[in-house]
C-alpha cells in the first residue's frame, strides 16, 4: 500500500522534479490564491452593487472576457514573436494595477458598477495575453514526456488556489468588517481586504518571472502579423484532432462551463446564502476541480477522460438544478468541478502534445479564444437562462444549459481523437 501510494505520488507530481518549473508552479499557486479571493469578492461586490442582478453579473463577465474574444488570435502572434518573460511581466504589472484600483475604490466606498466593469475589461485585456503565454511556457521548463503532467499540475495549482481563495474569501471579508468597515457588516468597504491581499501576492510571482531562466528561442524571419494569425488558423482547421477538441471546449464554454455566473447566482439568489456559505460553495467546486486535476495528472494518456469528464459535468449540472438547498449542493458542485477539470485538462494536454513548437503561441491563443473568449456570450446565455425574472427560472434554465452542452458532446462524440497525433516536424 505504501509503495503504491509512493508510486502514485511520483507519477502524479513528476513535473515538479524540474527546478525551474517547480519555482514557477509554487509562485503561481500563491499568486492565484490572491486572484481567486479577488474574483470571488468581485462577484459578490457586483451582486451587492446591483441588488442581486444576474444580468449585472453576466455583463461584468462579458467585460472581463470580451478582450479574449477580440484579441486572442493577435495575442498568439505576439507571443510567438516576443520573449515570454517580457509578455508575462507586462501582463502581471497590469493586473497588479487593476487589483490596486479595485482595492482602493472599494475601501473608500466610491466603487461603482461601471468602474468594476472598466477594471474587469482592463484585467481581461491583460489576461488575453497572459493566459496563452503561461500555457505556452510549460514546454520551456519540462521535457515533452512531462508535458501532460505539467499541464495537469498547472490546472491543479489553479484549482487548489481556487479552493483556498474562495474558502478564504468568507473569512477575509468577515475580517474586513473589523479592519476596514468599522464593525459595520453592511459597509461595502469590508470587501476591499481580499483585493489588498491579492495586490501583495503579485510581488512574489513578479520576482520569480523576472529571475526564471527562460530558454533562448529562435524567432527566425517573420512575415506579417496577419500572415502569422492565418497560419495558426490553417493549422487548426487542417488538424482534426485539435479542431474537434477546440470545438468541444468552445461549445461547452458557451453553455455549461459558466460557473462564474452559475455559482454566485445560485448561492446568493436561489439559496439565499451570505458570504461564508457563498465562499464554501465555491470552495466545494474548487475541491472537486482539484480532485479532477489530480486524477488527470496521474494518467499518462490525456485523452482518457475527454468524453467521461464532459458527461460527469453535464449530469452533475442537472443534479445542481434539482438540489433544494446549499447543504446538498456541496457534493454536487464538487462533482461539477471534477467533471469540468477532467475534461479541460484532457483537452489542453491533447492540444499541447499535438501542435508543433513554432505554432504553439498561436494555437494556444486560439485555445484560449474558445475557452475564455466564449465567456462573454456564454455568460449572457447563462445569466439569461437562469434568471429568476426570465421564462424558465434558475432551475429549468440550468437544465436547459446542460441539455445544450449534451447536444454538443453527442454531435462531436465520434469525431474526438482516441489517440495522440505526432506533431508535424517531430520525430
Amino acid at each position: 500500500m505504501i509503495a503504491h501510494t509512493r508510486a502514485w505520488g511520483t507519477r502524479t507530481f513528476s513535473a515538479l522534479r524540474h527546478p525551474s518549473y517547480r519555482r514557477y508552479w509554487f509562485s503561481q499557486l500563491l499568486s492565484l490564491v490572491g486572484s481567486w479571493m479577488q474574483a470571488t469578492a468581485q462577484q459578490y461586490l457586483v451582486l451587492e452593487l446591483s441588488g442581486g442582478s444576474s444580468a449585472a453579473l453576466g455583463w461584468v463577465t462579458v467585460a472581463q472576457f470580451m478582450p479574449s474574444l477580440l484579441l486572442s488570435l493577435f495575442a498568439g502572434a505576439v507571443i510567438d514573436r516576443v520573449p515570454r518573460r517580457r509578455v508575462l511581466l507586462a501582463t502581471q504589472l497590469t493586473l497588479l494595477g487593476t487589483a490596486t484600483a479595485l482595492a482602493v475604490t472599494t475601501h473608500l466606498g466610491v466603487v461603482t458598477l461601471p468602474l468594476v466593469m472598466l477594471i474587469a475589461f482592463i484585467s481581461g485585456t491583460a489576461n488575453a495575453f497572459d493566459m496563452p503565454a503561461r500555457q505556452s511556457m510549460v514546454v520551456d521548463f519540462v521535457p515533452k514526456s512531462d508535458v501532460p503532467n505539467a499541464v495537469a499540475l498547472n490546472s491543479l495549482s489553479f484549482n487548489v488556489s481556487r479552493t483556498l481563495g474562495q474558502a478564504l474569501f468568507g473569512v477575509v471579508a468577515a475580517l474586513g468588517v473589523t479592519l476596514l468597515a468599522g464593525g459595520n457588516a453592511e459597509n461595502i468597504s469590508r470587501l476591499a481586504l481580499p483585493f489588498y491581499l491579492n495586490v501583495a501576492s503579485f510581488f512574489v510571482v513578479l520576482y520569480v518571472i523576472a529571475t526564471l531562466p527562460f530558454p533562448a528561442r529562435d524567432f527566425g524571419p517573420r512575415g506579417s502579423m496577419l500572415g502569422d494569425v492565418q497560419e495558426g488558423l490553417r493549422y487548426v482547421r487542417g488538424t482534426p484532432a485539435v479542431r474537434n477538441v477546440m470545438l468541444l471546449v468552445g461549445a461547452l464554454s458557451l453553455t455549461i462551463v459558466n460557473f462564474n455566473v452559475i455559482i454566485p447566482y445560485y448561492a446568493r439568489v436561489v439559496f439565499g446564502a451570505r458570504e461564508a456559505t457563498f465562499g464554501a460553495l465555491s470552495a466545494a467546486f474548487g475541491i472537486g476541480a482539484m480532485a479532477g486535476a489530480l486524477w488527470q495528472a496521474s494518467k499518462p494518456n490525456p485523452l482518457r477522460n475527454l468524453r467521461l469528464g464532459a458527461i460527469i459535468l453535464i449530469v452533475s449540472a442537472v443534479l445542481l438544478a434539482l438540489t433544494p438547498g446549499p447543504t446538498l449542493a456541496f457534493p454536487v458542485l464538487a462533482a461539477c468541478g471534477f467533471g469540468m477539470l477532467s475534461l479541460l485538462v484532457s483537452a489542453n494536454s491533447t492540444v499541447q502534445l499535438t501542435i508543433p513548437d513554432q505554432l504553439r503561441g498561436r494555437v494556444m491563443s486560439l485555445y484560449s479564444f474558445v475557452l475564455v473568449g466564449m465567456g462573454p456570450p456564454g455568460a449572457l446565455i447563462a445569466s439569461t437562462l437562469i434568471s429568476r425574472d426570465w421564462l424558465l427560472g434558475p432551475r429549468l434554465g440550468l437544465i436547459t444549459l446542460a441539455g445544450l452542452g449534451l447536444i454538443a458532446v453527442l454531435l462531436l462524440w465520434t469525431r474526438l481523437p482516441r489517440q495522440l497525433e505526432q506533431p508535424a516536424g517531430d520525430d
